[in-house]
Parts: structure tokens; C-alpha cells; sequence
């Protein structure tokens, strides 16, 4: 039955009615079938066929829909509006007919992402692990290689393991070997914890990107980082892909590679915000794994790290496009 609004006429609106009502969609925003029209889609990639240790990942999408009904419409600290700026809609999921096959489930991803992707809308992704980054950039840099800002607590640039070279520890290695990430013009940010070889990362140095470590951003600050960001990447097109394991296990449980000593919640907020002006085509939150996490804690700030990544690509989309951009 189709409820009658008697007395708040502005409840028409969806993103206005209570927050505990309703099918959880991303950012309580119309679920559509198709892409066309849409400035952004929002979609969630129910996959964690790529994970090598804990699992759960799968369970992400699902999970980030239900916590980002408590997000509200204006982003209260840049004054962006995103929802104003574009069209943004809830693309469903690009779930996977065969997820036990790794290799043919990321082309499956792909042909998902290559629709989306003909139709000119922006994918802003929800996890899933690591491992989708990859077939998402395959199907939206195929015009030529593109630069990323990459938060996470690990480079994701390994190769074979345990006879795979396609699990969520190695999308940008495979990437840059594509001809999909310009090296130069990538830039991964909050690197940390243990590792099992000295040289661990040593493709990401080898090929030129830009490694901070955790160390180096608790010494120079989010700001600092930012700025380093947008000298990396320069005025080029770019994708943001951000590890929800980038955050200190206090903030982020429910995901599969915990590191100790990562970002708080205020550093990875306030470093998304001053991303803003990048031209980014595309993001990703992924790693988020609710069965390690029953308060919802990670889910929850896993959305609000997806709506600080919406409000950054709206102005992106919307300057593309030639509309006018909200202050912020």
C-alpha cells in the first residue's frame, strides 16, 4: 500500500521521511534498473571471492545501505549538497552469477561497470574487497590510464599468492601492468602493519607511485597529505579508492586485514574533504566485512566515509557537465 501525506507535504521526498522507515537503499535514494540519466550510481559489489584471510566482505553492500539511511542531505562542514548538484541514484548491485570462479567473476564485474560506463554515469562502488577496484577501472579507463588517490593500511600492489594474481592484495599492481593506472599519478596513503618480506611494496616504489606511510602522515598531518595528493595526481582524471581498513581497528572492526595505528574517523573525513577540485570519474569504499562487526560501527562509518566521497565527485560531475557547483 502507498502511504497518503496528509500534513508534511515535503515528505514526498524520500531522503526527508524518518530514518527508520522505508527499504534501506543507499542514502534512502530511488533504486534504479538502469543507468541512464543517472549523474552518479551508487552500487554495491557483493563479492569477496578475492579475500585471503577473513572473509565477510560480501556482506558489505548490504550493510553500508542500512547504516547510510542516517545520512542526511547537506554535508554540514563543505556546505555541498550532492544530491542538488546531480543526479544520483542507488544502481542496485553487481552481483555475480559465478562468484566462485575468481577470474571469470571480475569480468563479470567488468561488463556490469563497462554499462554503466557507456551510459556516462560516475560509479561510486561499495565493497566487496579490494579485488573489484581492478575490473572497475578496466571498464572506465579504457581510454587511457588514469591517476588514483589510494587510502589503505596496505599498497595492494603484491602479485601471485597461493596461485592467484587476482586477490584483493594485488588490483593495482595488475592495473598499472594494463595500462589502466598511471603510475606516476598514483598516490597511496596510510601504509602500515606487519608484512612478511622487507620489500613487500616494492612494486609500488619500482613503478613510481607515490607511498606514504603511516608514519610519515601522523608526522605531517591530513592536510599535508591532501596537498601531496593533489600534486601527485594533477588536474587529470582520477579515481579514489579508499580500504575501510585505512582506519584504526577502533574505527573500522569489521573488516578483513585489521592494522593497528591507522587514521581516525576526523583525519579520514577532513583528508577526503580537501580532495575537492580533483577531477575524480569514479570511488570506491571497500574491505567492509559486517560479520566482524556486530555494532554496525564499521558499516556506519563506511557511509559516512561514501557520502564524504559523493560530495567530492558530485562538484567533479557536475563541473564536467558544465552545471553550476555548490560552495564548499
Amino acid at each position: 500500500m502507498i502511504k497518503k501525506i496528509k500534513r508534511y507535504p515535503e515528505l514526498a521526498d524520500p531522503q526527508l521521511r524518518p530514518r527508520y522507515s522505508g527499504i534501506a537503499t543507499f542514502f534512502r535514494l530511488p533504486l534504479a534498473e538502469q543507468a541512464a540519466g543517472v549523474d552518479i550510481g551508487i552500487i554495491g559489489v557483493p563479492f569477496d571471492g578475492g579475500v585471503t584471510n577473513r572473509t565477510g566482505a560480501r556482506h558489505g553492500p548490504r550493510g553500508v545501505r542500512e547504516q547510510s539511511t542516517l545520512i542526511r542531505r547537506f554535508n554540514q562542514a563543505t556546505g555541498v549538497g550532492p544530491f542538488d548538484l546531480v543526479a544520483v541514484a542507488d544502481l542496485g548491485d553487481a552481483w555475480l552469477e559465478q562468484p566462485y570462479e575468481l577470474v571469470g567473476a571480475l569480468n563479470e564485474i567488468q561488463a556490469f561497470f563497462a554499462q554503466v560506463h557507456a551510459a556516462g554515469t560516475v560509479p561510486l562502488s561499495v565493497g566487496g574487497d579490494h579485488s573489484i577496484s581492478l575490473p572497475i577501472l578496466r571498464a572506465i579507463a579504457q581510454d587511457g590510464p588514469v591517476g588514483m588517490v589510494h587510502i589503505d593500511a596496505h599498497c595492494d600492489t603484491g602479485d601471485d599468492y597461493l596461485g592467484s594474481r587476482f586477490h584483493h592484495g594485488a588490483p593495482f599492481r595488475r592495473a598499472v601492468e594494463e595500462g589502466l593506472l598511471d603510475p606516476a599519478r598514483v598516490i597511496q596513503i596510510g601504509i602500515r602493519g606487519s608484512v612478511n618480506h622487507p620489500d613487500m611494496w616494492k612494486f609500488s616504489h619500482d613503478a613510481g607511485m607515490r607511498v606514504v606511510y603511516m608514519e610519515e602522515f601522523t608526522d605531517k598531518g591530513w592536510r599535508w597529505a591532501a596537498e601531496e595528493a593533489r600534486r601527485i595526481v594533477g588536474t587529470g582524471r582520477t579515481y579514489l579508492s579508499f580500504d575501510i581498513d585505512s582506519l584504526d581497528p577502533v574505527y573500522a572492526p569489521g573488516t578483513g586485514t585489521p592494522e593497528a595505528g591507522g587514521l581516525t574517523m576526523v583525519e579520514a573525513q577532513r583528508l577526503v574533504r580537501a580532495l575537492a577540485g580533483i577531477d575524480f570519474i569514479g570511488g570506491d569504499v571497500v574491505e567492509v566485512s559486517p560479520p566482524f562487526d556486530s555494532s554496525g560501527l564499521t558499516a556506519q562509518n563506511a557511509a559516512t566515509i561514501l557520502f564524504e566521497s559523493l560530495c567530492i565527485l558530485a562538484p567533479a560531475a557536475a563541473k564536467r557537465k558544465g552545471t553550476a557547483a555548490a560552495p564548499g
